[in-house]
């Protein structure tokens, strides 16, 4: 999908004086809306295989940060001060071993019926999530990384379909 560049499209979040706004959408209709958002955490082979068997001393990392992601998704418009409140219809969360990084590949999918999209709620479980695995691994490692956030799809809306490429990577 081809976008325009923000130099030629108005800049919604901003008001006539350039003050930053909450965007309208009371005149869109609702429609089906899908995000999907990724997050990769790296870490120390130790670590990674104390996780695996389930000897992280502040117990069940993986099954807290699932926990952690989905909740977060549902509290984004508290979060990122321009958002909308959306009534979430799904929020899946999962987090994968990754014995070549070694670590945890985490992979949120949200979706709504709503008049604005859920990029930003997928975005946030996977952030969150990311981070609550770093704090519950945190006594075996402090030098865990968290990388590679990103947007993978969207669908629904005005503005279209969207699909990370290879290129895009």
């Amino acid at each position: 999908m081809t976008q325009e560049s923000p130099k030629t499209q108005p800049l919604s979040h901003l008001d006539t004086q350039g003050q930053a706004q909450m965007v309208d959408v009371s005149a869109k209709v609702p429609t089906k809306r899908e995000a999907v958002a990724v997050a990769q955490v790296r870490m120390q082979a130790a670590t990674f295989e104390a996780i695996q068997a389930g000897n992280a001393p502040k117990g069940d990392v993986l099954g807290t940060a699932r926990l952690a992601g989905i909740m977060a998704a549902k509290q984004t418009s508290q979060l990122i001060p321009l958002c909308h409140p959306l009534p979430l219809h799904k929020v899946e969360v999962q987090v994968m071993p990754d014995s070549q990084l070694p670590g945890y590949q985490i992979q949120a999918s949200v979706t709504t019926k709503a008049e604005t999209g859920v990029e930003m709620e997928a975005l946030t479980a996977v952030s969150v999530a990311a981070l609550t695995l770093y704090d519950m691994a945190k006594a075996l490692e402090k030098s865990i990384q968290i990388e590679s956030i990103r947007l993978l799809s969207k669908t629904g809306g005005k503005s279209g379909d969207y699909h990370l490429t290879e290129d895009d990577r």
